[in-house]
Order: structure tokens, then sequence, then C-alpha cells
């Protein structure tokens, strides 16, 4: 939804779809001591609260108040103008099972100068002993979508429509419309970190719009022309099915382990989709820490692909920049800057604390992402590159939970200031 044209700062808002965990603040967790991890000689968001509001208060350095945490959500772009609203999180372990994962869910309502309203409510429960996981999200927004094409910003095909199509110049176009999502997956643990799901996801648009009315040779209009798909509105509703394997110590910012996902998304036409279509989809994550006496000190790798088996996809769902679960690929690019019907992205970043307390940390990161246009250009073909560095401020030391800041460029001319609450990845 917040995404900008080049040459600019902005901030990118992340409502993550099926990992919440990066929204926990001051959850009920039990902590695992040991010299590696001494809680209290870390300094957060909420010792620096009470420092300076509640002096004479003894640390609470576990910070073992639950409950719901709301906090401003505010932003500032070219594309959004002026953002104002309210966020609220919670998290709770349920059941005594030490080795329940958190449960945890998130609101958000906001507005912004240039009419886009967005609500969402997401949650992510884990019944005791893990034996389930519901996985889900709502969301309803009047949005604006930058729009640059179909690919990797290579020239393909024949002819105006082909060369408008794939866009090699990053012409910006703006897509105006509604949106609305349903998304619900139920997760079974079969062996120990194993975890087999399905459900269903309904994504609406409707009043879709292009701003450039005058000229009527936009990518979206060229590309519904060819598929078939309606100017204006269109239905993508399918069902989900999943396989989760994750060894992470911490669902936040992980010290080691791998989480990996493969799943499958059947869009269905008796179900109201515009189209069928068939979609794979992959996630794998691993993570080294550097040093056992500062596990701070970590290398994080990260891949991400969609790839369309058969059918075909509304152009606003096509996989690309900033379309993974979590809305956080592609840090120096626009959301959707780079998509076609089968994308994959890699990304290498390195964290290490900046201060003894961990109250500031930083990372570098380095990504390449690369997409087929149908037109010639084939995926793995050609590769795009971004990168970027940036600050971490210890928002809750218990759940691990980071201020995010980074600063970004790629190529084009593409760079941005990007802010979110903890990592990418």
């Amino acid at each position: 939804m917040i995404v900008n044209t080049h040459y600019f700062t902005y901030a990118q808002v992340t409502t993550p779809t099926d990992s919440l965990k990066a929204d926990s603040l001051h959850n009920n967790v039990k902590i695992q001591k040991g010299p590696t991890d001494t809680l209290y000689k870390q300094y957060d968001i909420g010792d620096l609260s009470r420092n300076i509001f509640h002096p004479s208060k003894k640390p609470d350095s576990l910070h073992k108040k639950s409950g719901i945490t709301v906090i401003p959500n505010v932003a500032s772009n070219p594309t959004i103008g002026a953002q104002i609203g309210i966020k609220a999180v919670a998290g709770k372990k349920l059941g005594t099972d030490p080795n329940t994962l958190l449960s945890v869910a998130a609101t958000s309502a906001s507005i912004t100068t240039k009419g886009i309203i967005y609500f969402y409510v997401n949650h992510n429960v884990y019944t005791p002993g893990n034996k389930w996981n519901f996985q889900g999200s709502l969301v309803a927004a009047k949005t604006v979508t930058p729009d640059f094409g179909i690919g990797i910003g290579h020239a393909a095909g024949e002819g105006t429509e082909d060369r408008i199509l794939t866009n090699p110049a990053r012409k910006g176009y703006v897509l105006r419309s509604l949106y609305f999502n349903f998304r619900e997956k139920v997760y079974k643990e079969v062996q120990k970190n194993l975890f087999v799901g399905a459900g269903v996801s309904f994504d609406i648009r409707r009043n879709i719009k292009a701003k450039d009315t005058t000229n009527k040779l936009t990518p979206s209009r060229i590309y519904n022309e060819r598929y078939g798909f309606p100017q204006d509105r269109y239905s993508a509703n399918g069902l989900l099915f999943n396989v989760q394997y994750t060894t992470r110590d911490n669902q936040n910012r992980a010290y080691k382990g791998i989480y990996a996902d493969a799943g499958v998304r059947v869009n269905q036409t008796w179900m109201g989709s515009t189209k069928s279509a068939v979609q794979f989809t992959t996630d794998f994550r691993k993570y080294f820490s550097l040093s056992e006496h500062s596990p701070e000190h970590v290398i994080a790798f990260w891949n991400w692909g969609s790839y369309l088996v058969s059918g075909a996809l509304p152009y606003l769902e096509l996989p690309g920049t900033g379309r993974d679960g979590s809305f956080r690929s592609g840090r120096g690019y626009t959301s959707t800057y780079f998509k076609g019907t089968k994308y994959n992205y890699s990304e290498v970043e390195y964290r290490f604390p900046i201060l003894r307390n961990k109250f500031i940390s930083g990372v570098t990161f380095f990504n390449l992402q690369t997409a087929n246009d149908e037109l010639g250009t084939k995926l793995f073909q050609v590769w795009q590159p971004g990168g970027g560095a940036g600050l971490r401020v210890l928002f809750n030391k218990v759940t691990r939970t980071n201020l995010c800041l980074d600063y970004a460029f790629g190529k084009y001319g593409s760079k941005g200031f990007f802010l979110g609450l903890n990592e990418a990845f």
C-alpha cells in the first residue's frame, strides 16, 4: 500500500500476513537464562521510558506484564502524503507447556492526506504444545499502488505494447482501487517443528482506476486485455496448502536455526475467482550466530520465490518486489517494482550490536531479484541488485523486538528510507 517513486525518502509500513510475531512487543514468554543471553544487561525502550517517567521504580528486566500495547501508526511520503493512525498489538502464550510458541494478534487503522484508508486485523495463534496453529488476516483498504510494468526492467517482445508492458525505462504509473482480503490457514504439528496446513484466501479488488486516464496504453490495461481480466475489478479466491518447518530460536529476531515453508495456492472459479490458477511458493531462511559470547552477531540468509504453474493471475496479484508474506523484500525498491508470473528473491544480511547494552545495533544487507515477463525474458536470466544499511533500536529485549531504520538503494535511481518493526526476515 505504501510505496513511492524515485529520489525520495519514505516509510515502508508492513502488515505481515502469515507471521505476526513481528508485531509482538510486551509478551508473556519463558526466558532462557544463559551466559550468552543475559537480559538484565540489555537496555530497551521500556527501560528508557522507566528511567524518564519513573526513575524511582525498580527495573523490570523481564517485562513480565502482558496485554495490549497501543502505538501510533505514522508515516509520510510523496505517494501517500501524511499518514496518521493507531495500531494495537497483543501477545500471550497459551497453556503451561514451556515449548508452546507465542500467540499474537494485531490491528491497525490509518488514513492519509491523499485519501488512502487502511484497516487490518491479523492473528497467529498456537494452542498448548503447538498442536494446532491458526493464522489469518482481514483487510479492508482504499489503496494507491505504483506500477512499473512486468518483468525485470529488460526490454522484450516486439512492438509498442510489449515495450510499454515490460517498461525498460521504469516509467511510473499509479493504480487506485478498493481492496478486501480474508485469509485463514490451520496448521497441525505432525512431528516436532514440522507443520502441515490448509486454508482459504479471498483477494478482491474493485473500482480499479489508472491515474493517467489520457494514456490508455498502460501496462495494466495491456496485461488485462491479453489475459482476459476486467479493467476495473477482479477476484482471486483459492485454496491454500502448506508445509512448514522451523527450528528458529526466536521468531522475531533469530540468532540461529532454519525456517522453511512450501505452499500451493489453487485459485478456483467456483469460489468466485475471476480466473483459475495454480501457484507454488517457497520461503527459506537460515541464521548463523558468529559468537557464543555475543550471539547478536548474525549472518542471515533469505530466499523467497513464487511461480505460476498454470492458469492466469490478476495483474495486481503477480508475485514481485515486496509481495512476500511480510511485505519486506526488495529494500531499495518500491513494492511491485519488479514482477512477473515467476519471481525469485535472495538476500543476505549481517547483524551486529553497536552499544554494549544492545540498545543500538546495526545491519548491512544485499539482495538480488529476478522475474520473467512471458515475452522472452526467463526467470534467472536477468538479475537486479539492491542493498543498504540500517540501525536497530531495541524495543523489547524479551521478545527481541527491534525498531528498524534502513536506508537502501537499487538501480534506476531507486532509493529510500524504510521504517519497520522487527527484522525484514
